[in-house]
């Protein structure tokens, strides 16, 4: 009792604090309800935005496959779109001239961001410069640097600056986009001089955080800068490579600008026809909605086989 009166006891003008209220477990739950109620708000908006411009066209998309609209009348006809359209020439002639340019893409496009990025990497002075002078077809439109490449570079005549160089090079000059075996090239040289900035700034970031000791210990060895390399730069950046090769898959095979603009559509001889065009062409020109919608449900499903083996690959991998 003594220790008790003791410790209750306070000094003369000293006041006591009264002791802090516990906390209470129902406003903890309501500030944890309030910030996932905020978190679910923004998620529902971005949830929306793909419902509607995304996912609903999609599956629109899918049913009108199936369907045969005439005079605003709507029938069911099974695979009776997907047949027709398969028969139809031009769609191999169309998947022919994807496939085609999407390799050649992979071969210049893919390979040539990667060496200039690592030639970049390796320079010492004016890298800001030089950085630039590459992003710098990326900020011009699209349509604008095709149109910039179809009336000054690619012009047929000697006025043209690729036949001018080859003239004064001595070498045959081309008719580029008038002839058929130069059209898929042509058109490959222009989209990689648009979108070669931004694989080259993407390639950059990731040489960057590559160690250097990795660099010196190959040097140690008496690797050369090949081997170099071979052997620790793409090992180092080989989720990177695999992710860039995948999206331009997915990009090239969706190939429109380029045909529409550099090639007026189909080009001499449907040598730049390609699968988006086709779809353009059927659903805008021949009013064909509906066989539109089946080859934009084959180009699916062909993009997310090959979006399956990529997964399929890299879980192996890793």
């Amino acid at each position: 009792m003594k220790e008790f009166a003791l410790a209750t006891m306070t000094a003369p003008g000293v006041t006591t604090q009264p002791a802090p209220a516990p906390i209470k477990k129902s406003s903890k739950t309501g500030r944890k309800v309030r910030d996932n109620l905020t978190g679910h708000a923004f998620l529902i908006g971005a949830v929306v935005c793909f419902a509607l411009f995304m996912w609903f066209p999609m599956v629109r998309g899918i049913v009108m496959s199936f369907q045969r609209t005439r005079r605003g009348e709507t029938s069911w006809v099974g695979w009776d779109n997907y047949t027709r359209i398969i028969a139809d020439p031009s769609f191999w002639i169309a998947w022919k001239n994807t496939f085609l340019f999407t390799a050649l893409a992979l071969v210049v496009g893919y390979v040539l961001p990667f060496f200039i990025a690592i030639l970049l990497n390796e320079l010492r002075h004016a890298k800001g410069y030089l950085r630039i002078l590459v992003y710098l077809p990326v900020m011009l439109p699209p349509a604008s640097a095709l149109f910039l490449f179809k009336y000054y570079a690619y012009d047929p005549s000697d006025a043209g600056l690729f036949n001018a160089v080859l003239k004064f090079l001595h070498l045959p000059t081309s008719e580029w986009m008038q002839s058929p075996t130069m059209t898929i090239p042509a058109m490959v040289i222009a989209s990689t001089w648009m979108n070669l900035g931004s694989a080259v700034l993407i390639y950059l970031a990731s040489l960057q955080n590559i160690p250097g000791e990795l660099y010196e210990a190959a040097e140690l060895d008496g690797a050369g800068v090949w081997r170099r390399i071979w052997n620790v730069t793409i090992p180092q950046t080989r989720l990177i490579l695999a992710l860039l090769a995948m999206l331009q898959i997915v990009a090239t095979m969706q190939l429109f600008i380029e045909p529409l603009i550099l090639a007026n559509g189909a080009g001499t001889q449907d040598s730049a026809t390609s699968v988006a065009y086709l779809i353009y062409q059927h659903g805008f020109f021949q009013n064909d909605l509906n066989g539109a919608a089946a080859l934009g449900v084959i180009m699916l499903i062909v993009l997310a086989a090959f979006s399956a083996v990529y997964v399929r690959l890299t879980t192996k991998q890793d």
